[in-house]
């Protein structure tokens, strides 16, 4: 167990991915930059390309914004993007209901529409954003760097897959719940403690979807 002494610095600021066809003023995003406001810490929640790739380019081009030690935190697709950062930069993450292998799910969805609430975006699944999540997916993660959060009764995605290919890192398991996390502000301390911040519990007020 690290000591007081040679526990690593609190971090430096926060870079909050979303999840597929979300964006930055979802109510979790919102509700972390609540979070990150009442602590003095940096904060950016982007809006992020449908695509993999350009996403993942447009997150890692803000890092060096957030100092020299951000955490990432990211909410399923934006779990994953989350997680090839931490492991290519070696940052601490945190991760909501994190997509394992985002790909199998991809391949489902091909040729099918949607339209972004927040932003009013129309786009089609197509053969490229599989392509790029396949060839950005981690074989294998270094747990140490994570914290997960975790309902039981994950509608979209089995949670089992990421208690299993995460096996190792700090995790939190919700029983019951769903995959957007509505209980998400009850564990905001348990998130911040993982960057090296003390969020008193309750002090954050669940964000209403709109």
């Amino acid at each position: 167990m690290l000591s007081a002494s040679s526990a690593p610095p609190p971090a430096s600021g926060l870079l909050y991915l979303h999840g597929f066809n979300s964006a930055g003023a979802s109510p979790k995003a919102r509700l972390v930059q609540q979070a990150c406001q009442s602590l003095g810490l940096a904060c950016l929640v982007p809006d992020l390309p449908h695509h993999a790739e350009e996403a993942l380019d447009l997150a890692e081009s803000l890092l060096d914004s957030l100092g020299p030690r951000p955490v990432l935190m990211g909410s399923s697709m934006g779990g994953f993007l989350s997680t090839v950062l931490a492991e290519r930069h070696g940052l601490p993450a945190v991760l909501v209901n994190p997509a394992v292998r985002p790909a199998r799910l991809v391949k489902t969805m091909l040729g099918q529409g949607f339209i972004n609430a927040y932003t009013g975006e129309r786009f089609s699944v197509e053969q490229s954003h599989y392509d790029q999540i396949v060839a950005m997916t981690p074989e294998r993660v270094d747990p140490q760097h994570y914290l997960l959060l975790l309902v039981t009764q994950d509608e979209t995605l089995d949670s089992a897959d990421a208690f299993n290919f995460y096996r190792g890192a700090r995790m939190v398991l919700h029983p019951g719940g769903e995959h957007g996390f509505d209980r998400l502000a009850d564990y905001l301390p348990a998130a911040f403690a993982h960057a090296g911040y003390t969020l008193v519990p309750g002090s954050i007020a669940p964000v209403m979807k709109e």
